[in-house]
């Protein structure tokens, strides 16, 4: 299940693609030795369940039937989004899977951010993209800051959009998957989304997700 561009670059990415329909997708690039995961469909949520400590599969990465789209991307990280359980301080992991689950809206999300102090999990560093059923785009990079969006696409990887000096070090040699999306015409962006789509076996999970979370 490793995501693979048409330029052979293991990745993961996540994005959303306002056109004449709303199109959300995600790959989904673990290390499988490391992580036991599968895929669970639920009355109101589809989703990739990740086997924690607690023997729960929890979801991370999913969508839920009222639209709401989450999904964590694991970056190299900063001091500055170290985990801390002090009061005031979100895990990105927490606020992340209570989104996926319909436990708080894209507004309520919007609001955490802005009055609270986002962290990453206890035990990786890890930045998310939420979106919702209107196309609307909540980016969250711990020790960085948020942003919202509602434009025409919206694209995360494993490296800081809101302040891409910090990560770029750890750029993989040939991995242009955000400079190739951002360079090409509007008109042509739908070409790459397809790709992702159509040869991504996660891309195609959630697409066929996205028929529970429009579903009447």
């Amino acid at each position: 299940m490793y995501g693979t561009t048409e330029r052979g670059v293991n990745m993961c990415t996540r994005f959303v693609y306002n056109g004449n329909d709303i199109v959300v997708g995600f790959n989904f690039d673990i290390d499988l030795s490391v992580w036991t995961h599968t895929v669970i469909t639920e009355k109101d949520r589809f989703f990739i369940g990740i086997k924690m400590p607690d023997n729960q599969y929890h979801s991370f990465h999913g969508v839920n039937r009222n639209g709401n789209v989450g999904t964590l991307l694991y970056v190299n990280g900063n001091e500055k989004g170290r985990y801390s359980a002090g009061a005031g301080c979100v895990a990105i992991s927490d606020l992340t899977e209570q989104y996926v689950k319909g436990e708080l809206s894209f507004d309520d999300a919007c609001r955490i951010v802005k009055n609270q102090e986002i962290v990453y999990a206890k035990d990786a560093a890890m930045q998310a993209m939420l979106s919702d059923r209107k196309g609307r785009v909540l980016i969250i990079e711990p020790g960085v800051g948020h942003r919202f969006e509602h434009k025409r696409y919206s694209l995360m990887t494993n490296y800081s959009i809101l302040d891409p000096d910090i990560t770029r070090p750890y750029i993989v040699p040939g991995d242009d998957r955000f400079d190739f999306i951002v360079a090409r015409p509007l008109s042509a962006t739908s070409e790459f989304f397809v790709v992702l789509l159509s040869d991504n076996l996660n891309c195609f999970y959630c697409k066929s997700s996205l028929e529970i979370a429009i579903e009447g």
